[in-house]
This record gives C-alpha cells, sequence and structure tokens, in this order.
C-alpha cells in the first residue's frame, strides 16, 4: 500500500466529508442541531469541541482510503470499491448511531432520515474523491 497516498487520498475525503457535515449540521439542520443540544441538556460545542470534530473527520477519510486500498486488490481499482468503502465507514458511523439516537428518542425520525440520506451521499463522495488521488506504491 502507498501510505503517502493513504495520507494525501485521504485529507481529500476528509475536506469533503468537513464540508459535507458543515452544510447539513450548520446550515441545513441548524435548528435541528440546536433542539438536539437542548433536549441532550448539552451546550454548544466550543471552538476547541468542534477542532477536535475537524481532526477526527480528518482521520475518518484516512481511514476510508485505507480501507480502500486495504480492499482494492480484491475489489480492484476504481468506483466501486471506493463507493464500498464509503459505504462500510457510513454504515458505522451515520446508520448505527442515527439508529441508536433514533431508538432512545433523541432524534427525530425526519431529521433520521435526513441526516443517514445525507450522508451516504456525503461517505461516497467523499470515497470517490480520496480514492481518485490514491495509488500503487
Amino acid at each position: 500500500m502507498n501510505y503517502a497516498r493513504i495520507l494525501i487520498g485521504g485529507l481529500l475525503c476528509g475536506l469533503v466529508l468537513n464540508i459535507g457535515e458543515f452544510v447539513l449540521n450548520g446550515v441545513l439542520l441548524a435548528n435541528q442541531m440546536k433542539d438536539f443540544f437542548a433536549k441532550c441538556g448539552l451546550t454548544e460545542p466550543a471552538p476547541s469541541g468542534l477542532t477536535i470534530l475537524v481532526v477526527l473527520t480528518f482521520v475518518m477519510g484516512i481511514f476510508i482510503v485505507y480501507v480502500y486500498a486495504a480492499i482494492r486488490p480484491r475489489y480492484g481499482p476504481g468506483p466501486k470499491t471506493a463507493v464500498c468503502a464509503g459505504l462500510l465507514a457510513w454504515f458505522c458511523v451515520y446508520f448505527y448511531n442515527s439508529g441508536v439516537a433514533l431508538a432512545l428518542g433523541i432524534l427525530p425520525v425526519n431529521v433520521f432520515m435526513i441526516a443517514v440520506a445525507w450522508g451516504v451521499a456525503e461517505y461516497i463522495l467523499a470515497a470517490l474523491a480520496g480514492a481518485w488521488l490514491y495509488k500503487e506504491a
């Protein structure tokens, strides 16, 4: 595996994810996020918390491209493999966690549907972007 390209592709993937998360949570669902924090008895994240979230999202991007590089020998290079890597991460991050929040009554059904649909598109696009930059060593 080409670890330098995993890092470069992962950073692009993470950038796409961070932009998507900002648009989803900071614009489209801004009011619902405020309600969510209030319902959970939380304050909105401080700048230091947001910094941690941005860094973790870049790490997720690197992880997605790492998974792409790891499964590429079996599935072959290209978009299909990138989509598989993106869907794996989406399931673990979005679908499962949003489903738990929905089941606990923390997340309303309409927000769940928006987040899960947005997330699948976001993770697929991010994985495609990261995989586009990945080349074998």
